[in-house]
């Protein structure tokens, strides 16, 4: 027998739901079936970021940053997953999704011939510095940024929290094609990580935060790609040799179910019945 507010009787036990965070990272489509006590979740939709263009090529442009908190849903139900992967080179990203809520792929850098502009994503791709002068592209709103525009150099990608770098001109040269945009940090895994981040563009420009591809060298340094799982831009492709701009990284989407107390208050009639039946109350 024990207290229940006041109550002699059996003990009505509250039920304790472990936290649970679930990051999905191939890319393609899947299912989460959420515990039965979870009634809302917090999640991170990272989209596929955009490839690197050709030729003197902008920044790819990185995927679609999403982070909502305490978003309903239904306990014991299974929710639609897609892991959108990264553009190839010269390629947007594609969409990454939590219960259809959507985030954008992001947008190619611009190459050589055509477009030399970048393409709008996510965060929108750096303008080509071949056939320069050119801008870069819009990204999405409350996703990502536009990329920076092209003079000689590679325009850098746009990032999650800021606009791609303008190439500052001539020469080329280190440091001569725009930086990516910085990307964003997220706790939601457990611990911060950064994402999203735009590629550089060509004339050896980085990203900021590390995720996006680093332009090519020039005149005929490779460009890289950005990081897996990350949604960062490729780095924009240089003017000599293969001409590649680095393939975008892959998206990711996280989604943590908090940890919930049920104390219940009220017996179920069963329940009280066995209870009066064997005497302990």
């Amino acid at each position: 027998m024990a207290g229940n507010g006041g109550i002699i009787g059996p003990c009505n036990a509250a039920v304790v739901q472990a936290e649970v965070i679930t990051s999905t990272t191939c890319t393609g489509s899947t299912t989460l079936t959420t515990q039965p006590a979870t009634t809302s979740v917090d999640y991170l939709i990272v989209a596929g970021g955009g490839g690197g263009g050709h030729d003197a090529g902008g920044g790819g442009g990185a995927g679609g940053y999403r982070e909502l908190l305490s978003q309903p849903v239904c306990g014991n139900t299974p929710y639609a997953i897609v892991v959108g992967g990264g553009g190839a080179t010269w390629t947007n990203g594609s969409v990454s999704s939590f219960n259809c809520v959507p985030s954008v792929g992001g947008g190619k850098g611009g190459g050589y011939p055509s477009p030399v502009t970048g393409c709008v994503g996510g965060s929108g791709g750096g303008g080509s510095g071949n056939g320069g002068p050119s801008p870069g592209a819009a990204g999405t709103a409350c996703q990502g940024n536009a990329g920076g525009i092209s003079l000689c150099g590679g325009g850098g990608g746009g990032g999650a929290s800021a606009v791609g770098g303008n190439a500052p001109g001539l020469p080329i040269g280190p440091q001569g094609g725009g930086v990516g945009g910085t990307g964003s940090t997220s706790c939601i895994s457990g611990s911060p990580t950064a994402y999203a981040g735009g590629g550089g563009g060509y004339g050896l420009a980085t990203s900021p935060c590390g995720t996006g591809g680093t332009g090519a060298t020039h005149p005929a340094g490779a460009a890289t790609a950005g990081d897996v799982n990350t949604g960062g831009g490729g780095g924009g492709g240089q003017a000599c040799g293969p001409k590649v701009g680095g393939a975008g990284g892959s998206g990711i989407v996280i989604v943590k179910e908090p940890k919930v107390v049920t104390a219940p208050g009220v017996w179920q009639m069963h329940t009280v019945y066995e209870n009066v039946k064997q005497g302990k109350w």
